[in-house]
C-alpha cells in the first residue's frame, strides 16, 4: 500500500530535476559567453559565478539552490506522513498545493524575478509546509 502524499514529493522531485536542466542550458551558454573556462576555474563557488554573468543566467541556478532548501523540509514531513499513514485526503491535497505554489515560486524567479510576488508564492508554500508539519506532529504525538 502506497500513501497519496508520495505523488507531489516526486513531481517536486521531477521539478527540482527540471530546474537544474534549465539552469545548465542557461548557464553554461553564459559562461562561455562571459570568457569564465571551466577548465581554469579552481575552488570557486557557485555565487562566484554572479560578479560575471547576467542576472537572467543566475536566477534559474539562485533558484535552484532554493529547491535544496526549504523543499527538503518538505519532504521528510511528507515521509512522516507516508510512514503514519496520515498522507491521503487532505494531508495529499495541501502536499499538492505546496508543490504547485513551488512550481510557480520558480517560474516567477526563473523568468521576471520579481520579488514581492516570488515572496508571495514562498509565504503561501510555507503555509502549507506549517500545516503538513502540525499534522504530522497530531500523526506521530
Amino acid at each position: 500500500m502506497h500513501s497519496e502524499i508520495l505523488r507531489p514529493m516526486v513531481v517536486l522531485i521531477v521539478w527540482t530535476l527540471v530546474m537544474l536542466a534549465w539552469m545548465l542550458v542557461t548557464r553554461l551558454p553564459a559562461m562561455k559567453a562571459a570568457g569564465v573556462d571551466m577548465g581554469k576555474l579552481v575552488g570557486t563557488k557557485a555565487s562566484d559565478a554572479d560578479r560575471s554573468l547576467p542576472p537572467q543566467a543566475q536566477w534559474k541556478a539562485h533558484n535552484y539552490n532554493h529547491l535544496m532548501e526549504q523543499p527538503t523540509l518538505f519532504y521528510a514531513v511528507c515521509a512522516v506522513l507516508a510512514l503514519s499513514g496520515t498522507g491521503n485526503g487532505v494531508n495529499a491535497w495541501i502536499a499538492w498545493a505546496y508543490v504547485g505554489l513551488r512550481i510557480v515560486h520558480s517560474l516567477v524567479q526563473a523568468t521576471s524575478n520579481r520579488v514581492r510576488v516570488r515572496f508571495l508564492f514562498f509565504i503561501l508554500s510555507s503555509v502549507m509546509l506549517a500545516a503538513l508539519t502540525l499534522h504530522a506532529a497530531l500523526a506521530v504525538f
